[in-house]
């Protein structure tokens, strides 16, 4: 349990960077940009747009043979 705490920890602080980052790219903006634009980067981020895992991409549910 104690890992899964800490995954989280970490999943909130890479946001709270990327909002730190998206505030400097946009001083003007109010916190419903900043969220909606931290959103966005979360749903495409630019490597990562079919997840993190190495490997290709296969339809999910798999098809049973």
């Amino acid at each position: 349990m104690e890992k899964f705490r800490v995954a989280l920890d970490l999943f909130e602080a890479g946001r709270q960077v990327r909002r730190a980052q998206i505030r400097r790219e946009r001083p003007g903006a109010d916190e419903a940009e900043v969220e909606a634009r931290l959103v966005e980067w979360m749903r495409e981020r630019p490597g990562a747009e079919f997840g993190d895992a190495e490997g290709r991409t296969v339809p999910w549910p798999r098809e049973r043979r």
